[in-house]
């Protein structure tokens, strides 16, 4: 819970189709399926009451709802994990001022303390419709890897821009340790009223360049609160079978 006592609404979209590990929502190696991993990470965050899986298969909700799991049933021909988002939230009947975290159903590994440190940046943020998070890079990470997205913020923590592209390029060395580089943690918390606009926001050029659709918001002029979160153990989510076989080696190590 944050610490104005607000709730939220944790919904994990999750689609069959994948083009480097198709039907990886699934995969059950560790005894259950990866996108249940995700539910019960985000069932550990205070700040969540209720976590629902937005599905588009019905193989996916044959195989949550004898775990417990809540599962909706939206359309597969959703462009983006937010408009399908928008279409679960719509079917659960959620009211406007409802906070939803929109939790990737391919990171088994989300830390409950982020969710929590992003629900609550949003709610002392009123001008803000959407909270996300962020955290420094590490020591010898590659910040010009394009699949390591990169946010800079203004003084009130709004993001001014995302980027695969290294920002901010301290030129002359002069910035100092506040102007060192963000990597963007793909974790979104929305207020619904905000998503019920979204799927109305026309697509945009900087979305296109970037292939990154929280640019949409920004270039249509929202504010989007950023979450720095220091010292937070991150992985990113699971995109190949490789990637899911070094997920099930850790989860057995820290069993054994």
């Amino acid at each position: 819970m944050t610490a104005t006592g607000e709730r939220a609404v944790a919904i994990v979209p999750a689609r069959m189709a994948s083009t480097r590990f198709p039907g990886k929502v699934l995969a059950a190696q560790t005894g259950r399926p990866l996108v249940q991993h995700v539910v019960e990470r985000a069932r550990l965050a205070g700040s969540v009451s209720r976590v629902v899986v937005a599905a588009d298969d019905a193989r996916i909700r044959d195989a949550l709802v004898p775990l417990g799991t809540e599962v909706v049933m939206t359309r597969p021909d959703h462009p983006n994990g937010t408009s399908r988002l928008a279409e679960a939230a719509s079917r659960l009947s959620l009211a406007a001022d409802t906070l939803i975290v929109n939790a990737q159903g391919d990171e088994p590994e989300i830390e409950p303390s982020i969710i929590d440190q992003t629900v609550a940046a949003l709610v002392r943020a009123p001008g803000a419709v959407i909270g996300t998070a962020a955290v420094p890079f590490a020591t010898g990470e590659d910040t010009g890897d394009p699949t390591a997205v990169k946010v800079v913020c203004d003084l009130r923590g709004h993001a001014m821009y995302f980027s695969r592209s290294p920002i901010p390029m301290d030129r002359d060395r002069r910035g100092g340790p506040d102007a060192t580089a963000l990597r963007h943690i793909g974790l979104y918390v929305y207020r619904k009223s905000f998503l019920d606009i979204y799927g109305t926001l026309a697509e945009t050029p900087l979305e296109r360049c970037e292939s990154l659709e929280q640019l949409r918001v920004l270039q249509h002029g929202y504010a989007i609160q950023v979450a720095i979160c220091e010292g937070a153990a991150t992985r990113r989510g699971i995109d190949t079978p490789e990637q899911y076989a070094e997920f099930v080696a850790r989860w057995r190590s820290s069993r054994s």
